[in-house]
Order: C-alpha cells, then structure tokens, then sequence
C-alpha cells in the first residue's frame, strides 16, 4: 500500500508547530510562549522555516502548511492553558500570524514548480 504523502507532511506541520510552542514556553517559563520574546526570535521565525520546507517538499496546496503550523500552535495554546476565554481573540491572532508561514510556503512551493519545470 502506498503512504500518502499528506499525512507526512500534515503530521510534520502539527508536531511541529506545538513543539515549537511548547519549546519556547518551557525554555521562558511562561505560561504562554507568545507572552515570551523567546517566541518572537526563536519559535515563530522557525515556524516560518518549516511552513517554506513543507511549501519546498510538499507543494501542492502548500497554503496549508502555514495553517496547519499556527492551527497546532492555536490548539496547543488552548489545552497548556485551560482557559478558554480569549479563544476567539487567539484564533484571530493565530490567523493573522499564519500569513507570513502561508507566503512562505506558497513562495518555495512556486519556486520548486519552477525550478522542476526547467
């Protein structure tokens, strides 16, 4: 039977995306690695290097990466937390911060087509 490369690339995204969450709240303790500027230099530039590595390996639909990412990152937030609160405020947030991890990997996805149609 054959893998189904989504799955790898999906299982890559959302195991990495709450590792790098839970990286930076461990390394600052704090509650929530966004509140840490750990976060801000280390977990979400590494979140933009993932989604641009799932848009170079995995390009078709590549603006799911960035969503899975931030998606992972979003869930982990909610169940480190316990408190659900300011979930729609974060999800917003979340969103927002997705865009940059969506360029990413949409941008390497068509440099990979590119570059293989040559």
């Amino acid at each position: 039977m054959e893998r189904d490369p989504d799955r790898r690339a999906y299982a890559f995204a959302v195991g990495g995306g709450a590792l790098l969450w839970l990286a930076a709240m461990a390394a600052s303790g704090k509650r929530e690695a966004w509140d840490s500027g750990l976060y801000w230099v280390g977990a979400y530039p590494l979140s933009i290097l993932l989604a641009a590595w799932l848009g170079y390996e995995f390009p078709r639909m590549a603006w799911r990466w960035g969503l899975a990412i931030m998606l992972a990152q979003a869930v982990t937030l909610a169940v480190t937390a316990l408190d659900f609160s300011m979930l729609p405020f974060g999800l917003i947030v979340f969103s927002i911060l997705a865009l940059p991890l969506i360029g990413a990997a949409v941008l390497t996805a068509r440099l990979t087509r590119r570059h293989e149609s040559r």
